[in-house]
C-alpha cells in the first residue's frame, strides 16, 4: 500500500469522526445529542430534538463524511482496494469518531454518500430504498436495516469489485443497529418525526 493510501485511509477516518449530530446540537443549544431522545447523534436523532433544519443539517453533514474522501480518492484514481477502505475508514470514524470519545452515530447518512459517489445506481437504490420502507413503516431503523441487508446483492451486480467492502460496511450497519432490533421486537421503537424531551 503506498503512502498516499495511506493518508486518504487516515485522513477518511478523522472526516468520519467530526460528528455533524454533536456540532450542530451545539450551535443550536439542543445540548449532545448522545444524552437525549433516542441517544444516537445522528439525523433522525436530531429530527426529534430539534426539528426538520437541524436534522437537513446533520444529514448533509454526515454524508459528505462519505462522499468527499471516496471522490478524493477516485478522483486520485486510487486502487479499487484503496477505495473500498476509505470508504470503511470514513464509515468507521462515523461509528466510533476519535474526537467525541469514540461514541458515534449507526452511520447510514455516511454509508449512503459512499454509495453515491461509487455508483450512482447502488446511491439511487439505497435512498429510493429507506425512502418507500420509512414512508411504509414509518421506522428508520427499520429502512436503513432492510436497505443494508438488501445492498450487497446490488453491489455484486452493479459494483463487484466492491462487494466485499460494501457488504463489511453493511454488516457493521447492521451489527450497530442491535438495539434497535430488540427494540422493534419488543414494539418500542421510536417512529420518524416522534419528539423525545431533552
Amino acid at each position: 500500500m503506498e503512502g498516499l493510501g495511506i493518508y486518504l485511509i487516515i485522513g477518511a477516518y478523522l472526516l468520519g469522526s467530526v460528528s455533524s449530530a454533536i456540532i450542530i446540537c451545539r450551535l443550536a443549544g439542543l445540548g449532545d445529542p448522545r444524552d437525549a431522545g433516542s441517544g444516537n447523534p445522528g439525523a433522525t436523532n436530531v429530527l426529534r430534538l430539534g426539528g426538520k433544519f437541524a436534522a437537513i443539517c446533520t444529514l448533509i453533514g454526515d454524508s459528505l463524511k462519505g462522499v468527499v474522501p471516496v471522490a478524493l480518492a477516485i478522483e486520485l484514481q486510487q486502487s479499487s482496494t484503496i477505495i473500498g477502505l476509505v470508504a470503511i475508514a470514513a464509515f468507521l470514524g462515523h461509528l466510533f469518531p476519535i474526537f467525541f470519545r469514540f461514541k458515534g452515530g449507526k452511520g447510514v447518512a455516511t454509508f449512503f454518500g459512499v454509495l453515491v459517489v461509487l455508483n450512482w445506481q447502488l446511491g439511487s437504490y439505497a435512498i429510493f430504498c429507506w425512502l418507500i420502507c420509512a414512508w411504509g413503516f414509518r421506522i428508520s431503523s427499520l429502512s436503513a436495516l432492510i436497505t443494508a441487508i438488501t445492498i450487497p446483492f446490488y453491489s455484486w451486480y452493479f459494483f463487484p469489485e466492491q462487494f466485499i467492502y460494501l457488504s463489511v460496511i453493511c454488516l457493521l450497519l447492521i451489527i450497530r443497529h442491535h438495539q434497535n432490533i430488540k427494540n422493534m421486537a419488543s414494539g418500542h421503537e421510536s417512529t420518524i418525526g416522534k419528539r423525545h424531551n431533552i
